[in-house]
């Protein structure tokens, strides 16, 4: 579906004069301050792949995120490779990455209420500073040889309990540093730093662990994060943007999720988030059994697959970049054609056809991400966008522990084309409903015109009966569609 043009679905930017440092003091709007619109003078986002990085302190932040994403990914397969090398079981492994996310599912919504009433920065020194921490504690105990399966469950646990803070903390702390004209296109960045590592990190972790151990992985890890931290503390912090603190007080939690239920541009997105990664990003279990059961490869075939995925993420996010806009009809649009991609990748009938579409359902994948992140993010308002986030993050890797027993169980039983395939028809039926929920909460129809010259699917509002008044939720919905 075309974005086309029209009214940008993000409130009002801060100008650039409105900065305040880490210990500014909450204050309340006043009567006449519109909820999720900073003042400040609206400015036309700037376009460029790589427009945000003109900002230094999100160019400090995003130099040190590239060392520590790599040092990530290189501890999950040194950790997965660990637990393997102790107890020679795969559920081991599956117990290890529970673990991890469990925290996400059962805190994630209390880490949203931290990072709304505390300092993101000051909040990130001590979560980056933690993970750092935790890889060093394990390479201290794998190259001394006491390293025990135990530790790296703990291990695991505390760093999903990290995790908690440190995800809601950095999401919410990007529009601080840009702001909402350069919103999008940070967000997307991060995304192509993430997917980067992706690329880079289990590669270099390979190296190491053949030649000398995991232990030495791990340690990477840990010294990888000096990198953010230096990073955070050479910020200017009078340049960050204003954002309110929010004080301590009760029901913190619940106002958050009130918040997002009379919202329907924020409730709808993170509802299509959480079904489509329940179900439709479940590709460990897909691409292993892919390899082994239908193609009879090995782990080089695997680590292609993935290679292909994280090509194709790039790909997405660095023309995610290019977009000055975020609307919920890209979203819905590129969810039904990822469900259809996978539909087609599961009935694919050879090799090298399989192959060939793991890279563009990478691609759409994490335009879904990105769509939905910016869309959420710059709907929000200020006060409000940790515990938003961190609902967000909850429901999209919180729903793993949850979907994958159940999709590993189709996929063990029926075969890995009708486990894939399930995912791709359940990923295809969230985006029909949820664009349908959309369009008649904004007040809109589906318009197909098949004129030449013409937008050939757009959405138009709905005709009116005379007297009938716009509710502002309904606006909204309708300039972010």
């Amino acid at each position: 579906m075309s974005t086309g043009n029209g009214a940008p679905s993000a409130p009002a930017p801060n100008s650039h004069d409105d900065t305040v440092t880490d210990d500014a003091t909450a204050t309340t709007p006043g009567p006449t301050e519109a909820p999720g619109v900073a003042t400040g003078h609206a400015a036309t986002p700037r376009t460029g792949m790589f427009s945000s990085l003109r900002i230094r302190n999100y160019r400090l932040f995003a130099t040190g995120q590239v060392v520590s994403n790599t040092g990530t990914w290189m501890q999950r397969i040194a950790q997965d490779w660990l637990v393997l090398s102790l107890t020679g079981s795969s559920g081991a492994v599956g117990i290890t990455t529970a673990l991890q996310f469990l925290p996400m599912l059962l805190f994630g919504l209390y880490g949203g209420v931290l990072t709304d009433r505390f300092a993101k920065r000051k909040l990130l020194l001590c979560t980056q500073s933690a993970m750092g921490l935790t890889g060093l504690a394990l390479a201290g105990l794998t190259l001394s040889g006491q390293v025990q399966v135990w530790h790296v469950y703990a291990g695991a646990f505390l760093l999903g309990l990290v995790t908690v803070v440190d995800n809601p903390a950095r999401q919410a702390f990007v529009s601080e540093m840009v702001g909402q004209r350069d919103l999008r296109n940070a967000v997307s960045l991060n995304s192509a730093n993430f997917q980067s590592a992706r690329l880079i990190g289990p590669a270099v972790a390979g190296v190491l662990i053949t030649a000398f151990g995991s232990g030495w992985a791990f340690l990477f890890n840990g010294l990888s994060f000096l990198a953010p931290l230096t990073g955070l503390l050479m910020m200017r912090a009078a340049e960050l943007h204003k954002v309110d603190r929010v004080p301590r007080s009760k029901g913190q939690l619940r106002e958050g999720l009130a918040y997002v239920r009379r919202h329907p541009e924020l409730i709808w997105p993170i509802v299509l988030v959480g079904f489509i990664g329940t179900f439709g990003f479940n590709f460990p279990i897909w691409l292993t059994a892919f390899t082994y059961k239908v193609f009879h490869a090995g782990a080089g075939t695997y680590a292609l697959f993935n290679g292909l995925m994280a090509a194709g993420s790039l790909i997405g996010a660095l023309l995610a970049a290019r977009r000055a806009g975020s609307r919920l009809r890209m979203l819905v649009g590129a969810a039904l054609v990822f469900g259809l991609l996978e539909c087609v990748a599961a009935l694919a009938p050879g090799f090298w056809v399989f192959a060939a579409l793991l890279a563009p359902i990478g691609m759409v994948g994490l335009t879904i991400n990105v769509t939905a992140n910016s869309s959420v993010q710059m709907a929000t308002d200020p006060a409000m966008r940790g515990r938003v986030m961190s609902l967000f993050m909850m429901v999209f890797m919180g729903g793993t522990p949850l979907g994958a027993p159940l999709v590993g169980w189709v996929t063990d039983t029926y075969g890995p084309r009708v486990g894939f395939l399930a995912g791709g028809v359940v990923s295809m039926a969230a985006a029909a409903l949820v664009g349908l929920f959309l369009a008649r909460s904004g007040g809109l129809r589906l318009k197909i015109d098949l004129r030449r010259g013409h937008q050939h699917v757009a959405f138009v509002p709905r005709m009116r009966t005379a007297g009938a008044s716009d509710e502002a939720p309904e606006k909204k919905l309708a300039a972010a569609a």
